[in-house]
């Protein structure tokens, strides 16, 4: 199933070409753009330093930021919703909510609760710490929550730092600092061109990952791309029974070329991967009428 779709998005991103990391600069007679109400989020917990870094980040930027996130680490969880009849939450800080739940039950929270009556302008989830390319962005609690805000009707942004290569701890966390910086001047650009309407598409966000460049991972992407979902698993799975009912699981990244213009090619390549996402799960129409076909005549 394909979830993401190259829609006329790309015209509202790209002026002529490849996307800027600074909004385009507006006319000196123009007011400038109001700061944006923000809802931040992640699957790594609250407290995690890549939720921490962009806060800090956004706010600097002069928006108006609140983070309602996860208690504890919800990686993985993609947009699953607990459906319990209570949920624990924590204020430990003003402009700070940990919800003891996943990444969709803290957006669910945030947008029903924190920003009651008065949805905020724009969800952002991230930073996360490591890939959400291809297959892994489907199960990802990073762009689950971001999915969970578009289905509300709020433009969402996922946010992650990290490639394919093994991960090196150091070198992500360096990693961040780019790329919340693309992050604000993304905003920035969505901001100036929304002209006070809606930041993206009414049912679309985006998923961007920004690749680790560098020896120190601090430095510059060589340019950022409008992608597509890569269609090829990158994570392959190995079972290896104990013979105590057990199984030893091994997870490797599979081998196999990136698809042109996909989300893989482009970290690969040290570019910034910038990938429209909708929340449903409705195949391409070409995809729909072949797969009807096969299916004409089906009865009870």
């Amino acid at each position: 199933m394909q979830r993401r779709h190259v829609l006329p998005l790309a015209a509202l991103l790209l002026c002529a070409g490849a996307l800027g990391t600074t909004a385009s600069a507006a006319p000196r007679e123009a007011a400038p753009p109001r700061p944006l109400r923000i809802l931040l989020t992640d699957d790594d917990g609250y407290d995690a330093p890549g939720i921490r870094m962009l806060y800090d980040r956004l706010t600097a930027a002069g928006h108006d930021v609140t983070i309602v996130a996860p208690l504890t680490n919800q990686s993985g969880a993609g947009t699953k919703i607990s459906g319990a009849a209570t949920i624990a939450v924590k204020h430990p800080q003003p402009k700070v909510w940990a919800v003891d739940g996943t990444p969709s039950d803290a957006v669910g929270f945030g947008l029903a609760a924190v920003f009651t009556g008065h949805a905020p302008d724009l969800v952002v989830s991230g930073t996360n710490f490591g890939p959400n390319l291809a297959a892994m962005a489907t199960h990802s609690g990073t762009v689950g929550a971001a999915v969970t805000a578009v289905e509300d009707g709020v433009p969402a942004i996922a946010v992650s730092t990290g490639g394919l290569e093994p991960p090196v701890p150091a070198r992500i966390l360096n990693a961040m600092r780019p790329t919340d910086d693309f992050v604000v001047g993304l905003v920035d650009r969505l901001r100036g061109r929304a002209r006070g309407g809606r930041l993206l598409p009414e049912g679309m966000g985006l998923d961007v990952d920004h690749p680790v460049v560098g020896a120190d991972g601090a430095g510059t992407a060589r340019g950022a791309d409008v992608t597509t979902q890569d269609p090829h698993p990158v994570l392959k799975s190995e079972y290896a029974d104990n013979a105590d009912g057990t199984w030893k699981v091994t997870v490797t990244v599979a081998d196999g070329p990136a698809g042109p213009g996909s989300d893989v090619a482009s970290v690969e390549a040290g570019r910034i991967s910038v990938s429209p996402i909708t929340p449903g799960w409705n195949a391409a129409p070409a995809d729909f009428a072949r797969t009807a076909a096969l299916l004409t005549g089906l009865h009870p």
